[in-house]
């Protein structure tokens, strides 16, 4: 057996190989290169006058004072640079989505507390900060709109006036014939009204921009924290007024995203231009505290549900109505759309859902805007889904293992009601593996030796998958007015055999370094030394579309496979043209080009190299001088689909309300887990971040849209105490779609967690008769449920 190149599948291989991480010396050593290291000569630093109230209307920026500070260079408002807005768009009819623009800096109107209104660049970062507090401004107050049903209310303020009823995206992509009779003839309904909190994903790094203008290449340079450079590079040249060509994106090392800085933010635009105008570099680090208020938030979703079910328990159809709060504005390239869509596209999930009917909104409010967040919506209809097979499980008498099982999808490729084709996986597998696990591990006995001793624990699951590798056509069946998808990769060998590859994808911990390597060293027979990754660099790359939706090894993992490939081709074409026999007669192996029926007789790449580059004379004459190969890959079905299920232990402290996780089991299936330890680290993030939305992080507003949370005092952000050992069992069903047999992993382990955490609380208060359908599970949301039922005779 042979790769697309000609490798022996007989040597070692270093895919499915948990090899040492590439990046870990240099990181944690110190030696990496973020943002806020970049020091340029005469490097000025920025900072953003920000309302402070929530609506209103703009009478006056005066920022004669600012120019008086010591140490302050420039203040520009909006006025003054006179850039385009950003503004995001769905093909879609008026009646479903509503543009609006998202003005650079803040003109006539503000829509949220922390919308920068005026830029403020300085000598040093304190003297920006400084003139922050000269800036005056003045507001003619509108009535903020806080919360959903304020939006939607009768005669509402409205937010933009294009947008009635505070609506921006109002659609109902499926609606079975005959679901009415379906719910009206069914054995069990069962509903689930769930909200879940406002959060913030909370990169370690924060956001941050230096833009400079380089005089010898007539271009703008930006060196940003971002998941898409090339998008940042699009907005920037339309706002600039610039050609592309006129701006270079370059991404240093990343201190995490989560999907935060998968879309264009205002400041680094803002940035570029003060760098633009007065043709000095100038550099933004986004603090803590506009992080937590003006940053691009996540999740505030309501979700209101029923399921039809037999009484055997089997699932006969689903009927939603999804919201979701998406703040001020539209996010960059995906629209107000993106949760949405989401989730009225994959609720039905790993269950054989024979009729749905789904209606999804976005509401803008005066709130921060919302961008992707690890999972997008998955979390949240997962949870909602996940509550309704354990309420029917009670109302049926059934196990809540048990109706999960007679549910999911077993039999594959299985065409779903809402028309996606989910490739083979292993659903029932993974859950039977699960609950053997925790059946294995004793916590059904723990549970019952702990009722007898008048403590609470609680045992939940949650069964999902999560779709990955989305191809330019699924995101145009979203509409998508810019259509993500497809990727582009080149792998270049120098004359010493080593070997280059770019690639559009861009990691910020996901470690690119090791795993695209292990897929180019295993193509072409190198050692893993002898493969260099670069990535995050427009001038590199033709154009990408960066990391986000787990794509990074399904989709541009492929296209990096398949340039290798063709860069095997071309060797065993010189090769094969010294020895005179036919290319298919040779094969890459250990460092090197041999020929199949004498193995003995081969050429190094250096020596192949030497050819390639410095004895052109002696390639054959349809092979050109040099040795590289690009190579494009698109996924042009429905993506592949990851599935897990998770199980978690909990004791809930009922005096105190606090929720102690005791035990958390994942059992995965991403296809070829091409590191698995790197797999294993993208699951256990996710877990915690899951987690975290489960039990801690909220931000809230006060009825004058003011944001609840500053700093780390007030939004709680679970620590090491709280996160719970976390046992991961892998499973493989190859992918027939990518070229590596690879899923993504990125995201299921956030996917997953807060149905499983919510379903092990209620599990543990089952007794009392409360249930809780929303989140976060705060000691607070506890006892005021409990509260609630007084009458109710707690079993211990």
């Amino acid at each position: 057996m042979t790769s697309a190149s000609g490798t022996s599948a007989s040597e070692g291989r270093l895919v499915g190989r948990s090899v040492a991480r590439r990046e870990d010396p240099r990181l944690l050593a110190g030696r990496g290169r973020f943002v806020d290291d970049i020091a340029l000569p005469g490097m000025l630093h920025a900072q953003f006058v920000r309302s402070t109230v929530a609506h209103a209307e703009v009478t006056g920026v005066d920022l004669s004072a600012v120019r008086q500070v010591p140490g302050v260079v420039a203040a520009f408002t909006a006025e003054d640079l006179g850039l385009g807005d950003i503004t995001a768009r769905l093909d879609r009819p008026l009646t479903e989505f509503v543009p609006t623009a998202m003005p650079v800096l803040a003109r006539a109107r503000v829509r949220y507390v922390g919308e920068p209104l005026a830029v403020v660049v300085a000598r040093d970062a304190y003297a920006a900060e400084d003139g922050l507090e000269a800036a005056r401004v003045s507001y003619a107050p509108l009535p903020p709109v806080t919360c959903e049903e304020q939006a939607l209310a009768d005669g509402a303020p409205l937010l933009h006036d294009e947008a009635p009823r505070n609506t921006l995206v109002d659609v109902s992509l499926f609606a079975t014939e005959g679901i009415d009779e379906v719910f009206a003839q069914a054995a069990c309904v069962v509903r689930v009204d769930s909200r879940t909190g406002r959060q913030n994903a909370l990169p370690l790094e924060t956001r941050g921009t230096v833009a400079h203008w380089d005089d010898r290449e007539e271009q703008l340079v930006l060196e940003t924290c971002t998941q898409v450079p090339h998008q940042v590079r699009t907005v920037a040249a339309r706002c600039l007024g610039l050609d592309e060509r006129a701006v270079r994106v370059r991404v240093p090392d990343m201190g995490g995203g989560f999907g935060l800085k998968c879309v264009v933010g205002r400041e680094e635009i803002a940035a570029a231009a003060a760098a633009l105008r007065l043709r000095r570099p100038v550099k933004w680090i986004e603090d803590r505290k506009d992080a937590l208020t003006a940053s691009f938030l996540a999740r505030e979703q309501h979700y209101d549900v029923r399921a039809a079910f037999d009484a055997e328990g089997h699932v006969l159809g689903l009927d939603a109505d999804v919201v979701c709060d998406m703040g001020a504005y539209s996010c960059y390239p995906f629209t107000a759309g993106i949760e949405p869509l989401m989730a009225s596209a994959e609720m039905p999930g790993v269950y054989r859902v024979p009729a749905y009917r789904v209606r999804g909104r976005a509401v803008t409010t005066n709130k921060a805007p919302t961008a992707p967040y690890r999972g997008v919506s998955r979390p949240q209809y997962v949870m909602v889904v996940e509550r309704l097979f354990e309420r029917a499980a009670r109302e049926l008498g059934l196990d809540p293992v048990e109706i999960r099982r007679r549910n999911v999808i077993t039999d594959f490729p299985y065409t779903g009601v809402n028309g996606i084709t989910y490739d083979p996986g292993s659903y029932r597998e993974a859950l039977d593996l699960c609950e053997r696990t925790v059946r294995a591990e004793g916590w059904y006995e723990k549970q019952a030796a702990a009722a007898a001793e008048g403590r609470r624990l609680g045992i939940g699951y949650s069964c999902f998958s999560e779709r990955t590798g989305y191809g330019s056509a699924t995101f145009a069946q979203r509409k998508m007015e810019v259509v993500p998808g497809f990727d582009l990769a080149e792998v270049r060998m120098d004359t010493s055999g080593a070997v280059t590859v770019t690639t559009g994808t861009m990691s910020h911990g996901q470690s690119h370094e090791t795993t695209m390597a292990q897929i180019v060293a295993d193509e072409l027979g190198l050692p893993l030394a002898k493969v260099k990754l670069h990535q995050g660099d427009t001038d590199r790359v033709v154009y990408g579309w960066g990391t986000f939706a787990s794509r990074s090894i399904a989709v541009g993992g492929s296209a990096v496979r398949l340039a290798a490939a063709g860069l095997g081709t071309k060797l065993r074409r010189i090769a094969a043209a010294r020895w005179g026999v036919a290319p298919e007669d040779t094969e890459c192996g250990t460092g090197g080009v041999r020929r199949r029926d004498e193995p003995a007789v081969s050429l190094t790449y250096e020596q192949l190299a030497e050819i390639a580059y410095l004895k052109a004379h002696l390639l054959p004459k349809d092979v050109a001088p040099g040795l590289s190969a690009t190579a494009a890959f698109d996924v042009f079905n429905d993506g592949t689909f990851s599935n897990a299920t998770h199980a978690c232990v909990v004791e809930l402290h009922e005096g105190t309300g606090q929720v102690e996780i005791l035990r958390y089991v994942c059992v995965e299936d991403c296809g070829v887990a091409v590191n698995p330890q790197v797999v294993e680290g993208q699951c256990r993030g996710g877990i915690a971040q899951g987690i975290a939305g489960a039990l801690f992080e909220q931000v809230t507003y006060d009825a004058q849209g003011e944001p609840s949370a500053t700093g780390f005092m007030d939004y709680k952000v679970p620590t090491a105490h709280e996160i719970p050992d976390v046992a991961i069992h892998h499973l493989e069903t190859p992918c027939a779609f990518t070229e590596t047999g690879a899923k993504g992993a990125g995201e299921g382990g956030t996917i997953g967690a807060p149905a499983a955490v919510l379903n092990a609380v209620n599990d543990a208060l089952r007794p009392t008769g409360v249930e809780l359908d929303h989140t976060p599970i705060t000691p607070a949301a506890v006892h005021d449920a409990l509260r609630r039922q007084p009458t109710l005779e707690r079993a211990r």
